[in-house]
This record gives structure tokens, C-alpha cells and sequence, in this order.
């Protein structure tokens, strides 16, 4: 419940009831707010059961987990796997694309074939590559003193 709540923030949420409440009101204070927060659940638990005795017996095991969205399409998506998903997420592996886009990038050899011929020896030497592809290790550009750099919509 608190868990985004810092050692920091909690100490002077305490030194701040202490200033406002005052010590000797602080101990009941606390013994209402926990007695509202144990009949809220108790009300929750009872509405939880009224309603499941409504539904029928056919919804006995009716979870209302499964109310939040995100939830329904984690349970649906992930656990009835008509779609073949599985196997989709099983193929695809963004931590070694990654790491091939990166050796691309600084010119080394990702040692790995990545559905070349050749395996890997195709991106030993960038100088190589097509002549379309841009060249990665090629120094940019550097425009004259007032020259603007052209405009990227994109980068905007």
C-alpha cells in the first residue's frame, strides 16, 4: 500500500501528525483510523459475499480481480493461448537485437548470425555494406559558422 512512500517521506508525515494532532491525541487518533480501515474491509468482504450469493451457485468461484481491465487481458491474453502468443513472445529476443544493432553501430563483430550467408562476417567491415546503407562510422557533417543544421520535424 505504501510502497512508493520513502523513509524520509514517512518520518515527516510522522513529525507533522505529531505537530498538528500532538502527542497525547495521537494514540487514539491512530486506533479510529485503523478501526475504519479494518470495517471498510469487513463492509468489502460482506458486499464481495452478497453479491457472489446473488449471482448463483454458478459464480462461486468468481474472482473480482479479474473486474480490472488490466487483469481480464493478462488472463486472457497469457494463459488461453489460442493466438499462438507464446510462441511469438518465445522468437522474439529484443535483448540480442539490441546488442546486434549496437556492434552494427560501433563496428564490431556481434558474433552471432543474424541470417547472413556467411554468419558474422558479413558485419566485420561496415565499409562493405550496400551502397543505400548509410555509414555508421562516418563523422557528421559540420555546417558553416552561421549556417543553421537542416530542419527534422521528427526530432522535434
Amino acid at each position: 500500500m505504501f510502497s512508493d512512500i520513502g523513509a524520509l517521506e514517512l518520518v515527516t508525515l510522522v513529525v507533522l501528525a505529531v505537530l498538528v494532532f500532538g502527542p497525547e491525541k495521537l494514540p487514539k487518533l491512530i486506533q479510529d483510523v485503523t478501526g475504519m480501515i479494518r470495517k471498510l474491509r469487513e463492509f468489502s468482504e460482506s458486499a464481495k459475499q452478497d453479491i457472489r450469493s446473488e449471482l448463483g451457485p454458478e459464480f462461486k468461484d468468481f474472482d473480482f480481480e479479474d473486474l480490472n481491465p488490466k487483469t481480464f487481458v493478462r488472463k486472457q491474453l497469457m494463459e488461453n493461448d489460442d493466438l499462438g502468443l507464446k510462441e511469438i513472445r518465445s522468437s522474439f529476443d529484443l535483448k540480442s537485437e539490441m546488442a546486434e544493432v549496437a556492434d552494427a553501430v560501433h563496428g564490431r563483430d556481434s558474433g552471432s548470425s543474424t541470417g547472413s550467408p556467411n554468419g558474422s562476417a558479413g558485419r566485420a567491415n561496415l565499409s562493405k555494406e550496400p551502397a543505400g546503407a548509410p555509414d555508421l562510422l562516418r563523422k557528421r557533417e559540420t555546417h558553416a559558422g552561421g549556417e543553421r543544421p537542416p530542419f527534422d520535424a521528427d526530432a522535434t
